[in-house]
């Protein structure tokens, strides 16, 4: 095997995050993820090379769409040879697909390669009724005329009405929003707390598009210009006046304000083996240390979104690194609660050592660190997607702020997802 070499993130680009059933309900999965890989072409030059590779993923996914990534690069300005591959690990697809991309360039099999995701729930797909499907099926293989009317005469009127993707856990019936109500409940994480970490997201995401931090990672799209989710005017006034939407009673405390919204959209990074990247003039931003999946038993009553919990103590000590040794967080902001959960959670006694059989709480952090420029909450959360945004981010972050006491600044990137699982990884300033 070969001796393990560096992959660093060049930067990415995407396009803005706009709200489901707008102004990208007229386009594809295909034609977003293309969009996102052409504005990254064309940033760094990329146009006719041939890439390691590109792996991305879509949550919602047509049965058209089996090569979803492949049909995006060949879409794109890169060169057709570029392999491609389709990744999903429901909102955790961006992430896993940065890890595996970084993963081949450490051990030497490629030099450089493309990680992301795209998601559209405007253009979600549809699926026929399993009684229509069967008598459809067995309607096609008939021999004779007579064989086939008999299939199709077995349809019933309720077989006719399409089945929507599913929103809830297979295993609990319940959706991702209901699980959070129970975990927030559990936590004992209130509203006002919840809303305020809704504001802070608004309020941090808008004032980074006004400073321009986002110029050189996003890329217009379908005249959009800015994420459609951020709100620059909203206040807890508002926030508060919002009604419940998750839970039950009147201790809900889960809002449209304080949950992320369905939005459509792309994002990609791009990593390099190092000493590639310095002889090709790419910029350096930061060093793809390591990374960790983590998984809860949901089904048996465990909290399903927080699989980084279990994730992150096994980071950390495989790197000899403290849960305060970040200078950034980078925590996927599913609903308000998710994050404020998580950080509870890690900091309690009791939880560390009895569901994470720890010697002691991994403890708190200085939570002025945690999504300083905003995060899902505002900019929306486009399923495949916010991996490759938040990589992006994160390394921009890192460039800007560099060294830190001494030592590379550091960021802590966690992204939970449907199905109990989660993946976190460490990045650090080139």
């Amino acid at each position: 095997m070969n001796q393990l070499h560096t992959a660093v993130v060049v930067g990415g680009n995407r396009i803005p995050f706009a709200r489901a059933g707008g102004s990208y309900a007229s386009v594809t999965n295909v034609d977003m993820l293309t969009a996102a890989l052409d504005g990254l072409v064309a940033r760094y030059g990329l146009a006719g090379q041939r890439v390691g590779e590109v792996a991305a993923g879509a949550v919602l996914k047509h049965s058209k769409d089996f090569n979803l990534t492949r049909e995006a690069v060949l879409g794109s300005s890169l060169d057709p040879h570029t392999p491609a591959v389709d990744l999903q690990q429901a909102c955790a697809t961006g992430i896993e697909s940065a890890v595996y991309i970084a993963n081949k360039i450490m051990v030497g099999q490629i030099r450089d390669g493309i990680a992301g995701g795209v998601d559209s729930v405007s253009d979600s797909p549809m699926s026929v009724s399993d009684g229509l499907r069967r008598a459809l099926l067995e309607a096609n293989s008939a021999k004779t005329l007579g064989a086939r009317l008999r299939a199709l005469s077995t349809i019933r009127p309720a077989d006719i009405l399409p089945d929507p993707p599913g929103i809830t856990e297979p295993r609990t019936g319940l959706s991702m929003g209901e699980h959070q109500a129970l975990t927030t409940k559990r936590w004992g994480i209130t509203r006002e707390a919840q809303d305020e970490f809704a504001l802070a997201s608004h309020q941090n995401l808008a004032r980074a598009w006004v400073d321009g931090f986002f110029d050189d990672l996003v890329t217009s799209y379908q005249g959009v210009s800015r994420d459609q989710g951020v709100r620059a005017d909203t206040t807890l006034e508002k926030l508060a006046a919002l009604k419940p939407v998750f839970g039950k009673g009147e201790g809900a405390t889960m809002t449209a304000g304080n949950s992320t919204g369905f939005s459509d959209g792309s994002a990609v990074a791009y990593l390099a083996e190092e000493s590639y990247a310095r002889t090709a003039n790419l910029p350096l931003l930061a060093r793809f240390v390591d990374a960790q999946v983590g998984a809860v038993d949901h089904a048996g009553g465990e909290d399903l979104l927080l699989a980084p919990t279990y994730a992150i103590p096994e980071l950390l000590a495989r790197n000899g690194l403290t849960w305060q040794d970040f200078d950034f967080y980078e925590i996927h902001e599913a609903f308000a609660g998710t994050v404020l959960a998580t950080l509870a959670a890690l900091a309690d006694e009791t939880y560390c050592r009895e569901t994470l059989g720890l010697d002691a709480a991994i403890g708190d952090i200085d939570r002025s660190k945690v999504n300083v420029l905003g995060s899902s909450l505002a900019a929306g959360h486009p399923f495949g997607a916010t991996g490759g945004r938040i990589v992006a981010t994160a390394a921009k972050l890192l460039h800007r702020a560099g060294r830190v006491d001494g030592r590379p600044a550091r960021a802590l990137i966690s992204v939970c997802a449907a199905g109990g699982q989660g993946v976190v990884a460490i990045l650090e300033a080139m």
